[in-house]
This record gives structure tokens, C-alpha cells and sequence, in this order.
């Protein structure tokens, strides 16, 4: 059996990384999908569904160094069992968690430093120059 769930949103908070036992890192953050309808009375309606993202080893690493709260991002991974919990306002709601395999950003680099356009589990990170001159261009 295999299953593979392709995310595409904003960060909802910054990453934090922490490490287990062994030393192994692990980075955790909130990414927001928003979906966009025309209700019944020509109304706009948005609803937005929230994911916990974990990613381990080198991507948890890259996602600490180069993710902020507000960017956007495309998360490949594995969605795990929903959990059920009752929030604050005693509703019951269910948590929706992916463990990364991949993520790629989305937007434009922030001024700051230079991060990978995408990082994949297994220490893989892969740029996608862009070409400068017409030669380089392969077609």
C-alpha cells in the first residue's frame, strides 16, 4: 500500500527544530490551504485547513534555516491518521498530520541568504539555476 498527499500553502507560525534523543533533528510547522467557492446566494465563501508538518534529518534542517511564518510552500509527504481533539471553544475538530518528504519553496528567495529551490529527505537539495545567456537554454 502506498499513499503520497501533495500540499500547497502558507506557513502558519515560524519552524521549530528540535532533536531527539540520538541527536536526530526534527523541524515542525503549520501550512494553511485555502479553498475559495461561490455559495448557493453568489456569496464568496474561504475556508481554510490547517496541517502539522514534521520533516527529519537534513530537510528539518533546511526548512529551520530557510522557512519563515507566511511563505509559501509545497509539501510532499504522508498524511498520518487523523487525530480527534476538542479545542478551547469545546468543538471537536481533528488533527491532520504529514510527515515531509519533500519541500519545495514556492516564492521568491528572501534577501537575506540564498535558500535551495526544493530539499527532498536524505540530504538531497536540488537548484534550478536559471540560464543567463541563450545558450544555455536546452531547446
Amino acid at each position: 500500500m502506498y499513499q503520497k498527499i501533495i500540499l500547497i500553502g502558507r506557513l502558519g507560525r515560524d519552524p521549530e527544530m528540535r532533536y531527539t534523543p540520538d541527536g536526530t533533528p526534527v523541524t515542525s510547522f503549520s501550512v494553511a490551504t485555502d479553498r475559495v467557492w461561490t455559495d448557493a446566494n453568489g456569496q464568496q465563501q474561504k475556508r481554510a485547513v490547517w496541517f502539522r508538518v514534521t520533516a527529519w534529518r537534513r530537510l528539518a534542517e533546511t526548512c529551520n534555516q530557510y522557512l519563515t511564518k507566511g511563505r509559501l510552500v509545497l509539501v510532499e509527504g504522508e498524511l498520518s491518521e487523523p487525530k480527534p481533539y476538542q479545542s478551547r471553544d469545546g468543538e471537536w475538530r481533528a488533527s491532520l498530520d504529514v510527515r515531509a518528504a519533500a519541500v519545495k519553496f514556492l516564492e521568491g528567495r528572501p534577501e537575506a541568504g540564498a535558500a535551495p529551490a526544493e530539499a527532498a529527505e536524505g540530504g538531497e537539495i536540488a537548484e534550478h539555476p536559471t540560464p543567463t545567456t541563450e545558450e544555455e537554454i536546452p531547446f
